[in-house]
C-alpha cells in the first residue's frame, strides 16, 4: 500500500506541471497565436489548479491566511494580466484567474458551514443555492472562465476521493462545465471515415489523468516553493508582455 502511495505524482509536481501548461497557453496568447498546440496543452492547466485549490482547502491550517494570499495575489496580478490580455493597465472586462479561485474558495468555506449546521437535505439545497450564486457572479464579474470556472474547483470539493464514484463525478462535471458550457471552438477530425468534432476546451478532461495519479503526497511545499508558485503567475505575464513589446518595436 505504501509503495503504491509513493508511486503517484505529488501536489508539488502537479503545481509545476500546471504552471508549465499555463505558460504554454499564455505564450500562445501573447507571442505565438499560430501555434494552436500551445493553447491545446494549456487547456489542462485550469482543472489541475482547481483540484489543487480544493485540496488546499481541505489541508490548510489557516483558511483566513489562505484567502488573504489569494486576495493579495489577485490584486498584484491584475495589472500584469491586463497588460498581457489587452495591452493596457486598466481593462475591466475580464478579471484574472485568481479572482475566480478566490470566489471558489469562499464558496467552499460557506458550503462547509452549511453542511455542518444543517441536516443533509437542507444542506444539499443550501450548497446548490451557493453554487448557483457563484455561477452567476462568475459571469456578472467577468471572471476568468466565468461561471464554469467558479464551479470547477467545487466539483473537486464535492467529489473528493479515490473511488470510481468520485472519478465519475469529476469526469461528468468537467464534461458539463468545459465541453457543454465553455465549449465552442472545435476541430473537425476524421476517425475511420467519420467526421468528429473535437471541442478544444474539452481537452481539459485530459487533466484528470495526472490528477488521478495524485495520492496525497505533498512533495515540495515550503514557504519558498509557495512564494514561487504565487509569484510565477504575475511575473510570467509581465515577462511575456515585455517580450511582445520588444518583438513589436
Amino acid at each position: 500500500m505504501d509503495k503504491q502511495r509513493n508511486s503517484g505524482i505529488t501536489a508539488g509536481g502537479l503545481h509545476i506541471l500546471a504552471m508549465a501548461l499555463m505558460l504554454c497557453d499564455h505564450m500562445w496568447a501573447a507571442l505565438f497565436p499560430a501555434a494552436e498546440w500551445l493553447t491545446c496543452l494549456g487547456r489542462l492547466a485550469f482543472p489541475i489548479f482547481s483540484f489543487l485549490l480544493a485540496e488546499g482547502f481541505f489541508h490548510t491550517h489557516n483558511l483566513r491566511r489562505y484567502l488573504l494570499r489569494l486576495l493579495l495575489g489577485a490584486v498584484l496580478s491584475e495589472i500584469p494580466f491586463n497588460l498581457m490580455y489587452s495591452g493596457s493597465v486598466f481593462y475591466p472586462f475580464h478579471q484574472n484567474v485568481l479572482w475566480t479561485f478566490l470566489l471558489s474558495l469562499l464558496l467552499m468555506a460557506l458550503m462547509d458551514r452549511v453542511r455542518q449546521r444543517f441536516r443533509p437535505l437542507p444542506a444539499v439545497l443550501g450548497c446548490c443555492v451557493l453554487a448557483a450564486a457563484g455561477f452567476l457572479l462568475g459571469y456578472g464579474a467577468m471572471l476568468d472562465y466565468y461561471g464554469a470556472g467558479v464551479l470547477t474547483p467545487l466539483a473537486f470539493y464535492a467529489f473528493r476521493g479515490r473511488n470510481w464514484r468520485c472519478f465519475l463525478g469529476q469526469l461528468a462535471c468537467l464534461y458539463l462545465l468545459h465541453v457543454r458550457l465553455l465549449g465552442g471552438y472545435f476541430y473537425e477530425i476524421s476517425i475511420a471515415g467519420f467526421q468528429v468534432q473535437l471541442v478544444q476546451q474539452g481537452l481539459a478532461l485530459l487533466a484528470l489523468a495526472p490528477i488521478w495519479l495524485y495520492r496525497g503526497r505533498q512533495g515540495p511545499h515550503g514557504r519558498a516553493f509557495q512564494t514561487v508558485c504565487y509569484g510565477f503567475y504575475p511575473a510570467h505575464m509581465l515577462v511575456l508582455y515585455a517580450i511582445r513589446g520588444l518583438l513589436l518595436s
